[in-house]
C-alpha cells in the first residue's frame, strides 16, 4: 500500500492494462445516504467507470456501488454520477492534461482514508494492441525467471 492511504476497497486491474498512466491524483467523493455503508462492506465496482470534466467539475461515471441491505426506500441508484472533491487548481491542471489527443481520467482504486472515502484518479493515454501484447510478453517473462529462481533455491 502506498503512504497515506487506508484500507483499499475495490480496484480497476484493467486501468493499468488498458492505459499507460502517467500521473495519479486523490479525490473526495460525495456520497448520498447508505452509499458510504455500501462501500465499507466493499460493494463497489470499478471495472467499467470513468471520469470526465463537466462544467468545471469532475464526475465519475458508471462507478457501481450495490445498494445496502437494510436500507430499505432511502438506498441509492447504483450507477449514478457522483462529483468528484477536488481543489481548483488540480481541476484546471487535469483540464489541461486531458485536451490531449487521447488521454482519459480513470479511477485505479478507492480506499478509505481518515474515515473518508477516496478515489485515485489517473491521467492516463490508451494503449494500443501492440503495447498491450507488449506488456504481456514482459509479464510473461518476468513469471518466468521468477518461477526459474524459485526452483533453483531448492
Amino acid at each position: 500500500m502506498a503512504k497515506g492511504q487506508g484500507r483499499v476497497l475495490a480496484q480497476n486491474k484493467k486501468a493499468n492494462f488498458e492505459y499507460a498512466i502517467e500521473e495519479t491524483m486523490e479525490a473526495g467523493i460525495v456520497l448520498q445516504g447508505t452509499e458510504i455503508k455500501s462501500i465499507r462492506a466493499g460493494r463497489v465496482n470499478l471495472k467499467d467507470s470513468f471520469a470526465r470534466i463537466d462544467r468545471g467539475e469532475v464526475r465519475i461515471i458508471n462507478m457501481h456501488i450495490s445498494p445496502y441491505e437494510q436500507g430499505n426506500r432511502f438506498n441509492h441508484d447504483p450507477t449514478r454520477t457522483r462529483k468528484l472533491l477536488l481543489h481548483r487548481k488540480q481541476i484546471d491542471k487535469l483540464i489541461g492534461q486531458t485536451q490531449q489527443q487521447g488521454y482519459s481520467l480513470v479511477p485505479i482504486k478507492m480506499y478509505i482514508k481518515d474515515g473518508f472515502a477516496k478515489i485515485l484518479l489517473g491521467v492516463g493515454k490508451g494503449k494500443k494492441k501492440y503495447d498491450k501484447r507488449e506488456d504481456l510478453k514482459q509479464k510473461q517473462m518476468k513469471r518466468d525467471v521468477d518461477r526459474a529462481m524459485r526452483d533453483r533455491d531448492y
